[in-house]
């Protein structure tokens, strides 16, 4: 060739092969090159025995869904875009006209807004139950039930249900179960697993936004799905072909790098979290903590059931203000607080804080005491825990000088 710019884009070269490092190389790729028009028509992307086109995947993509599922305890893995998407993701797969899904009434706000906006409007119907009562659930499973989401614990108010009895009914009923794991992050409990170790007394599908913890650095957006089974991981990944998901090279190397630190992060920010709220619990501004470990929270038996009395607990936590608090002083709270930045997800290295109304959130029937009142949820980042109480500390001090009580 004459061109150098041709010379350029057909370079024969290619480094050599044995090339190992900490952190595995990253692979960019919408087109992937094949040797000749018989390995093309060979290549099957769904059982992963070869790359066809970037959509469904690369050796980084690859390598970041076998190390997923196997600290999920699975055996297949879908990246997908966000938290969100893995929802969507196993929705779209599982139900059609017709069908029901039933959702815990304290699950993570978009899962609930998903079911009510585009399920709904493909005739898709969708009931909510109260998932610290199976024998809410029980009743509610009906014919037309196709799929049923579990999540622990509870999103913000943090209730944490008898997850092992909750898949117990739809396994007796034939009912497909999906737990929104991410909270657990594959280190708290197995979902697939909530009796005895291999017992698969578990969910059928276990989800997980790795934007929270396995990111750690609150910098990016990405979901799995897990499974156990071949085929039902067929249905969810023909739908995210046809969906066209994919997760960007640079997002699944940020993981990858985060991933051998997990568990030190995991843990030190539990630790930190108990610590704050432990102490938060003895003041007089605060009428109650939620937080699964601690005892008095609704759920702490169902959790240390399943977590052990020693178990991992993540770095969340939400707080109730005593009566005399009105919203307008629980927000000048927030806003005192310096080192806690006002933000939604965790997960990160920073930590934050933000204000719900509870009753915007919950049904009655559902809100087991928690109902009326302002909440403040805290997630913990890495910062030192006493630079942290002292923020608290600050911040409480300034809620009597703010706007009045109510009457």
């Amino acid at each position: 060739m004459s061109d150098p710019i041709t010379d350029l884009i057909h370079h024969p070269y290619v480094p050599p092969a044995g090339f190992a490092a900490p952190q595995p190389g990253v692979f960019k790729a919408s087109t992937v090159i094949f040797t000749n028009v018989a390995a093309m028509r060979a290549r099957d992307w769904k059982h992963k025995n070869g790359y066809t086109y970037g959509l469904h995947g690369t050796p980084t993509t690859f390598l970041l869904e076998e190390r997923i599922a196997a600290l999920e305890g699975g055996k297949h893995c879908i990246l997908v875009p966000s938290g969100l998407a893995a929802i969507a993701n196993v929705a779209m797969a599982l139900l059609k006209t017709g069908d029901e899904v039933l959702i815990p009434d304290n699950a993570y706000g978009p899962n609930k807004a998903l079911a009510e906006g585009e399920l709904a409007q493909w005739g898709i119907t969708h009931r909510y139950y109260d998932a610290m009562d199976p024998a809410d659930l029980q009743a509610k499973l009906g014919p037309k039930t196709r799929l049923v989401w579990l999540e622990a614990p509870g999103s913000v108010t943090m209730e944490f249900p008898p997850l092992q009895q909750l898949a117990d009914l739809c396994r007796q009923r034939g009912v497909t179960t999906a737990l929104d794991s991410t909270w657990a992050c594959g280190l708290a409990f197995n979902g697939f697993d909530l009796g005895a170790p291999g017992s698969g007394r578990g969910a059928d599908i276990v989800a997980h936004a790795l934007t929270k913890y396995p990111s750690g650095g609150g910098d990016v957006l990405m979901g799995a799905v897990v499974t156990r089974d071949d085929e039902l991981n067929l249905k969810l990944k023909l739908t995210h072909m046809r969906m066209g998901f994919g997760v960007g090279a640079n997002d699944a190397e940020a993981i990858l790098r985060g991933l051998p630190s997990l568990a030190l992060r995991y843990h030190a920010q539990d630790r930190a979290a108990r610590a704050l709220a432990a102490w938060l619990a003895r003041r007089p501004e605060v009428a109650r903590v939620l937080h699964p470990a601690l005892e008095g929270s609704p759920g702490h038996q169902h959790w240390r059931d399943l977590c052990g009395v020693d178990g991992a607990a993540a770095g969340l936590f939400s707080i109730m203000f005593q009566d005399r608090y009105a919203p307008a002083q629980v927000d000048a709270f927030c806003d005192a607080l310096k080192l806690f930045k006002l933000g939604y997800s965790w997960g990160g290295p920073v930590s934050l804080v933000v204000p719900y109304d509870l009753a915007t959130m919950r049904s009655a029937a559902s809100a087991g005491g928690l109902a009326r009142g302002p909440l403040v949820r805290f997630s913990v980042g890495l910062e030192a825990v006493e630079d942290l109480r002292l923020d608290l500390e600050q911040a409480l001090a300034s809620l009597d000088a703010q706007a009045p009580p109510w009457d």
